[in-house]
């Protein structure tokens, strides 16, 4: 197993530097090897490092013992799951159209930890490319757990109320003691008088049943930031399934699905386009009109243009998501050749190739 490099050189910060300093720090390498903007083999595994290294300086007291004992000591005293514990992570990957992807790469257990939290649900949503270059407000709409409006989540009838459970207290939960050997063993389960709920509802609500929740459809505009790309992530905090016993709803993960083009072909921030012209105008030089997201733009063709040579609109592509700047429009010359000639065209393009056999035939020199 390779050795740990050291957090502050996994950082590029200094040892004295400030938590705001290392936060800003871990924020930019993080935006740059965030698995869902870089694709490189090495990618995760990076970001994995710097999450580390951050999870443990930001925080004042892991920080203390990493500085005094180095990693084989402090190695010794954190699991994985202890050195993650508590990160703040969300508040700087929030609302930056990443998936909360912590958890797969770590196995959760840190960034704080969210009790009687409702499903987290995805929902696909698929946009133009000129949506995903100039941004867009969608409306979506999707079936989800809420909180009963008759009850207000309480389960219990207008005009009633709930009792907190004799055997559990309110806590919704139970302790079951087993002796085995010298050993004493504690198991933790739901209350089976009030099921988990921790009360007990005399006049259920008509409306839910007891259960608090209702189901429903429900209508929510999407903001689609700038530069959105395939297979992107928005996070939309609240807008989950609704927990059990008046908990915190999930989050609603929008993940972004871009049609292709029929003008553009995309290349990370830079688009594609091929620009067809007739014979004459690559032998002659010519203007021609390029499509933009912001109108059509003049473009002039160099006299004696080849096919396939490119002529590039610098800061017309696509804009950096959640960056500043903007890619490229890199137009391909190809030539369009007539499936049918007039009388005329046959006759005048028949003069022009003996003009040309003719020049071909005085300038080449044959070598045996």
């Amino acid at each position: 197993m390779a050795e740990k490099r050291d957090y502050y050189e996994v950082l590029g910060v200094q040892r004295n530097v400030s938590k705001d300093q290392i936060k800003d720090a871990y924020r930019k390498l993080a935006m740059q090897f965030h698995p869902d903007r870089n694709k490189s083999p090495q990618a995760e595994e990076r970001f994995k490092e710097i999450s580390e290294a951050y999870a443990v300086l930001s925080d004042d007291q892991k920080r203390q013992q990493y500085d005094t004992l180095g990693h084989s000591g402090f190695d010794q005293r954190y699991t994985s799951e202890d050195i993650f514990r508590g990160a703040d992570f969300d508040s700087i990957f929030r609302d930056a159209g990443f998936g909360d992807i912590f958890r797969s790469f770590f196995g959760g257990g840190f960034g704080g930890e969210r009790s009687n939290v409702g499903q987290d649900l995805a929902y696909d949503l698929e946009i133009t490319l000129e949506e995903a270059a100039k941004g867009a407000e969608k409306e979506i709409e999707i079936p989800r757990t809420e909180r009963c409006d008759i009850c207000g989540g309480s389960g219990a009838a207008p005009g009633t109320s709930a009792k907190i459970c004799p055997r559990c207290g309110g806590s919704g939960q139970v302790q079951n003691m087993r002796k085995s050997g010298f050993a004493m063993y504690v198991q933790v389960a739901a209350c089976p008088t009030c099921k988990g709920k921790g009360k007990l509802i005399q006049t259920p609500c008509s409306n839910c049943h007891g259960s608090g929740r209702v189901r429903k459809r429900r209508k929510i505009t999407v903001k689609v930031p700038m530069g959105i790309d395939e297979g992107n992530q928005l996070r939309l905090r609240g807008e989950g399934e609704m927990a059990a016993n008046d908990g915190e709803p999930g989050d609603l993960y929008v993940i972004v699905h871009v049609k292709p083009d029929p003008q553009f072909l995309r290349e990370g921030d830079d688009l594609w386009h091929v620009a067809m012209i007739t014979y004459p105008q690559a032998a002659l030089g010519a203007e021609i009109t390029v499509p933009t997201f912001e109108g059509p733009t003049i473009v002039k063709v160099q006299p004696g243009t080849q096919v396939g040579e490119v002529i590039t609109l610098k800061g017309k592509g696509m804009p950096r998501f959640r960056a500043y700047g903007r890619g490229d429009i890199i137009v391909r010359i190809g030539i369009s050749v007539p499936e049918k000639l007039t009388s005329q065209q046959r006759t005048l393009l028949e003069e022009l190739a003996k003009e040309f056999n003719s020049e071909v035939q005085k300038s080449h020199k044959f070598h045996f």
